[in-house]
This record gives structure tokens, C-alpha cells and sequence, in this order.
């Protein structure tokens, strides 16, 4: 169990030489698709590079993900700041002292509350510790998949955000279905098993590619990232 001192969940952020090196293989991973590719070539043209998008290895990052799982982002990122407001930080033992009433009024349903309480758990408990997983993204995978309220959308997701795993695609994610439909002039949205097959002639560069198409969805170099959305500073549009 973490001693009274560590209240606030500890985690190595990341430093500038990590960013600057994700940023340079997402890049490349940029090239490879465009020349293999026209969809992503075309997406290149027309938008320029995706964000980095990186987060830290935390429990409030679990916590954002619980809150993103079939939910807008929009609607997920309002729930974790009035939950981050009321608590002045999202730490597992403020989550646990919290009331089902509150959780609610914060946005939280009755099932994702039990999710975030659970994880919590394991923190306090050592059953589990976000900032000391296996290197090795597939072990990682594993384990976030041993947890209840973790299913493979969310595991990939960290995977994907977190550990920077360059061929990872979040199957299930529909916004990617129908930025895949809206690029390839599809007659209807995919279901996940036949988005998944299209997704696999891009592998090893799937985790670029989802980046691509999210970032076509959200509306390209339109797109103001929310405050607050809980991706590591400094990490917004790249350019070559």
C-alpha cells in the first residue's frame, strides 16, 4: 500500500526526449503509410499529420478511459473535471471516500463507479500498479485485461496512448468505422469484425493509422483540442 505521503498516484512523466522521439517514429509511420496507401495519403494531404496524443501512466488515466468507454469525448471529458473539481484531484483513495450520490452527480453510471472503485482497490491494495508494467505491450495488454471493467477497447487504448505501441487498433472504436466508411466511400459503416480486416493491411503502423482517421473524424486542421482532455502537454499537431 502507498504511505500517507504518496497521496497523489506518482508516475514518470514523460520527458521532452521521449515526445521528441514518439513524435519522430509516428512521422515516419506517417510516410510509410502515405506511400503504401492513397487513403492515407490522401488523409495526409488534406490534413496534415494527427497530434501525438500521449498520456501518463496514471490512475486518473484509467479513470479517463472508464469514462470514454461508449460515451462521447465531449461527455467523458465534463464527467472526469466535475469528478477532478470536487475531489481537487483524482487519486484512489479520494474515489473510494466518495459517495455513489456524488459519483453521480459527477457522471458517473452505478457500473463505471464499481470500475473506477475496483481499480482503485487493486492500487491501494498493490494488487496493481499503473506505473510499473511489464514492457512488453502484449503483457501489458494482458494484464489491464485481468481487470474488471477493462475490456480490449479500453486495453488497447492504453496500450495505444500510454506505451506508444506503434501497431495497436482499438477494435470496437466506432468513430474509426465511420471514418473508415467516410474515406473509403464504404455504402454502410463497418461492423467491428469487417473494420478490423480493412485495419489489418496496415499493419505495422495500425496505432498511426487510427490516429489518422480519428484525427479526419474530429475535422482535421479544425480540430481544437479540449482543455483539460488529459493528454501530455506539448504533444499537439507535429510537423515534419
Amino acid at each position: 500500500m502507498f504511505s500517507e505521503d504518496e497521496d497523489r498516484q506518482p508516475f514518470r512523466a514523460f520527458e521532452p526526449a521521449d515526445l521528441v522521439q514518439a513524435s519522430s517514429e509516428m512521422l515516419a509511420d506517417v510516410d510509410s503509410l502515405s506511400r503504401e496507401h492513397a487513403l492515407f495519403a490522401d488523409l495526409l494531404d488534406r490534413n496534415g499529420p494527427p497530434p501525438l496524443w500521449r498520456r501518463n501512466p496514471t490512475f486518473e488515466t484509467l479513470v479517463r478511459f472508464i469514462l470514454e468507454q461508449q460515451v462521447s469525448l465531449a461527455s467523458a471529458n465534463a464527467a472526469f473535471k466535475r469528478l477532478d473539481d470536487r475531489l481537487d484531484g483524482v487519486t484512489p483513495q479520494a474515489v473510494l471516500a466518495s459517495s455513489d450520490s456524488e459519483m453521480k452527480a459527477d457522471g458517473f453510471s452505478r457500473q463505471k463507479t464499481g470500475y473506477v472503485r475496483g481499480i482503485a482497490d487493486l492500487i491501494l491494495s498493490g494488487d496493481f500498479n499503473p506505473t510499473d508494467l511489464p514492457d512488453d505491450s502484449a503483457a501489458v495488454r494482458d494484464r489491464l485485461l485481468e481487470i474488471r471493467g477493462i475490456g480490449p477497447w479500453t486495453a488497447s487504448c492504453y496500450v495505444l496512448f500510454v506505451c506508444g505501441d506503434r501497431d495497436t487498433w482499438p477494435t470496437g472504436d466506432r468513430a474509426l468505422y465511420v471514418s473508415i466508411a467516410s474515406n473509403l466511400d464504404l455504402a454502410d459503416v463497418p461492423d467491428s469484425e469487417s473494420g478490423d480486416l480493412i485495419a489489418s493491411a496496415w499493419a505495422p503502423w495500425r496505432s498511426t493509422a487510427a490516429k489518422m482517421l480519428w484525427h479526419d473524424y474530429l475535422g482535421g486542421p479544425s480540430h481544437v483540442p479540449a482543455v483539460g482532455a488529459g493528454f501530455v502537454e506539448g504533444t499537439g499537431k507535429v510537423r515534419p
